[in-house]
């Protein structure tokens, strides 16, 4: 017999603490190994300088860094609180789902490009009110250190370089991320709200906040929002993971590409025009490969308001 639930609330508080706990120690583990390594202590303690990814010379120092960065941050909070609540809730559920239910994701990836780069562009361009410059100000700061860090890591020639950018920006980020906001945030938040879509556009609105990327917010946006909606209709975390990577992987390769021709990060983030029929186009064929998506998928979902035997999860399917 089942446990009922703990309190969505109850989940969260823990899940912050062990997101807070664990991020922090493994940051502080990692540039105190930094420092060590390479011997600069004395001046971090003496002239109290700071430390930044960008100040790491070692392309697999920096790699490291990433990498257990996002398992700290994101994996092992939810991680731990799957096994916190074992016997409540199923976090990482894996429903089966028909293969070709991954083809169909690739197309409408495929299909919503041209979308995705209009929405894009209207994002990049945008301006505060002039009350609001020292913000606007703060916000291109924080994008130009990352987009100088991200145009370091992608822009290589390498193979070795990309096999570790696929690992370390596409696939170790697509699984830590969905186990954190898809599998965990999105469940919490819809045992709170009730509404599952209501859960899927706040978990998607969290998921882009975090990033701290301010010019491509809307964008990543409506990627969360279709990675919740994948989560929501197969049941099945590996489904928005799978999502996620191929995102994450077209952006790598199309990068190692532009390297290998000799072209810039500039050249890479520009974005192309289309012709309106294109634009069309993209919307139709997104709309239509969604709904083969949710055609496909195991759409037995529960049912809130239902008295449940004290045996029933409501956040399991039977």
């Amino acid at each position: 017999m089942q446990q009922k639930p703990n309190s969505p609330w109850y989940s969260l508080m823990i899940l912050l603490i062990l997101t807070l706990a664990l991020s922090v120690f493994v940051s502080i583990a990692l540039v105190l190994i930094e420092i060590i390594r390479s011997g600069s202590l004395h001046n971090f303690v003496s002239n109290g300088q700071t430390f930044s990814f960008g100040s790491i010379e070692r392309e697999w120092a920096l790699y490291l860094f990433l990498a257990c960065g996002s398992i700290g941050t994101f994996f092992l909070p939810a991680y731990f609180l799957q096994r916190i609540e074992k016997d409540q809730v199923i976090y990482f559920p894996k429903d089966s789902a028909a293969p070709a239910i991954y083809g169909l994701v690739f197309l409408f990836l495929l299909a919503f490009s041209p979308l995705m780069g209009i929405i894009g562009e209207w994002n990049m361009n945008m301006t505060l009110p002039k009350s609001f410059e020292a913000l606007e100000t703060w916000m291109k700061t924080q994008e130009d250190q990352m987009a100088g860090l991200t145009e370091r890591l992608v822009m290589v020639t390498s193979w070795g370089s990309l096999f570790a950018n696929l690992l370390v920006m596409a696939l170790i980020p697509a699984i830590v991320e969905e186990y954190y906001f898809r599998g965990v945030l999105q469940n919490i938040a819809q045992r709170i709200v009730i509404n599952p879509h209501v859960a899927i556009f706040i978990t998607a609105i969290i998921f882009s906040a975090i990033h701290v990327q301010f010019y491509g917010f809307f964008p990543r946006m409506i990627l969360g929002v279709f990675f919740g909606y994948l989560m929501l209709w197969s049941n099945n975390i590996w489904a928005p993971i799978f999502a996620h990577f191929v995102n994450n992987a077209s952006v790598t390769i199309i990068a190692f590409y532009y390297a290998q021709q000799g072209k810039t990060y500039q050249d890479l983030m520009s974005m192309d025009s289309y012709s309106i029929f294109v634009y069309i186009a993209s919307l139709v064929l997104s709309i239509a490969f969604g709904y083969l998506i949710f055609k496909l998928s195991n759409k037995k979902q529960p049912t809130y308001g239902e008295e449940l035997d004290e045996s029933q999860n409501i956040y399991e399917r039977n």
